[in-house]
């Protein structure tokens, strides 16, 4: 298979990130197949996208034709067989090593045999993934940044079985999709979150032992190292429950004790104070 072979890009998850994906996918020309668990959760992510592209309507970014035909491109599914029509299937569900498995499992079941599965895992071990499923070569990891159609970054993680048609193909088509694409290796965390949630842990300690507030450490790192955003507002961003899951993962893929999730991080996500998503967490969003 080449690029030019590639006409349909799956996406499971219709989140924060997966409806980005799928907006970028259609924005570049690709038929999209947005997939959930739930009618309200697809239309939902259908709406983001709507007024994502209503603002760079206004801007004048895009014209009513290009509005209308990106989201003329975009089918909404409820059924993971639908990825059958998929020459790509990108996943970005939540941060959960069981829920991706099943996926994967299911999605080798349904889709074709040329076509590549990729997930959008922060932190999950690309290998373990691809090892759910009977073509392991065509798995890999396309780690996209939020907000998918602002960030220009996508991490590329080959699993130990990827094949080298595997990831030039994934490779091109970051750049198709307006992407600039890193090489990482497949290990937990890869290279982007083995350094920033690291960084954002140690922030919640910061806050947890009474170094500073929460708005002096978010000051200290933006002024003082040039961050467009603090670590403890990226936190909220992000979703503190992603940020303890990835915390976690490379605790328990390094066994290292400078993983160790704060106490308070812990604590906030067993609260429900997700971030911006519940409108809680370390700031308050109402």
């Amino acid at each position: 298979m080449e690029i030019k072979d590639i006409k349909t890009i799956g996406v499971v998850g219709s989140g924060q990130m997966g409806s980005g994906i799928a907006q970028v996918s259609a924005a570049a020309g690709f038929r999209v197949i947005m997939n959930d668990i739930g009618e309200h959760l697809v239309k939902k992510g259908l709406g983001v996208i709507e007024k994502n592209l209503g603002r760079q309507l206004e801007k004048g970014s895009i014209s009513r034709q290009e509005f209308d035909t990106i989201l003329g491109r975009i089918a909404l599914s409820t059924n993971l067989p639908d990825m059958k029509e998929a020459d790509v299937v990108i996943e970005a569900a939540t941060e959960d090593q069981v829920m991706k498995f099943r996926i994967f499992s299911e999605l080798d079941s349904v889709c074709p045999e040329h076509t590549i599965l990729a997930s959008n895992t922060s932190s999950i071990p690309i290998g373990r993934i691809a090892a759910q499923t009977k073509r392991p070569g065509k798995v890999i990891g396309m780690h996209f940044m939020n907000p998918v159609p602002v960030m220009k970054l996508c991490e590329i993680i080959r699993g130990l079985a990827t094949t080298e048609e595997t990831f030039r193909l994934t490779w091109d088509l970051a750049g198709v999709l307006g992407k600039t694409p890193a090489e990482a290796n497949d290990y937990p965390g890869f290279i982007s979150n083995r350094i920033l949630m690291p960084m954002i842990n140690e922030a919640v300690y910061c806050l947890y032992h009474g170094v500073g507030t929460r708005e002096s450490i978010d000051t200290v790192m933006k002024l003082g190292m040039n961050h467009p955003m603090g670590p403890l507002a990226l936190a909220d961003l992000i979703g503190l429950d992603t940020c303890l899951a990835i915390m976690e993962t490379l605790y328990q893929g390094f066994c290292d004790s400078k993983y160790r999730p704060c106490p308070l991080l812990r604590r906030y996500v067993e609260a429900g104070w997700l971030g911006r998503k519940t409108k809680k967490g370390f700031y308050d969003y109402d």
